[in-house]
């Protein structure tokens, strides 16, 4: 499965991101649980955490941490 483009992205200082979706989805994922993997570990820094920007059908930190667009979309909550 394609997951659809990321038309935003918002970061928020709780570790949730909430993600809006070229085909008009909105949805918010928790990053908490990705913060224990060394792969993330710079995340754990708010500031860091919060420069999140779209690529694609995923989300980037400039150090290039990025999530699977499978998990990004498939484990993320609908926001009504």
């Amino acid at each position: 499965m394609i997951p659809p483009r990321i038309k935003s992205v918002k970061a928020f200082q709780d570790y949730h991101l909430e993600i809006e979706y070229a085909n008009g989805e909105k949805k918010r994922y928790n990053m908490e649980s990705q913060l224990q993997h060394s792969y993330f570990k710079e995340l754990k820094n708010v500031s860091y955490f919060m420069l999140v920007k779209s690529v694609d059908t995923t989300v980037e930190w400039p150090n290039g941490e990025d999530i699977d667009p499978n998990e990004l979309y498939l484990n993320s909550v609908d926001i009504l």
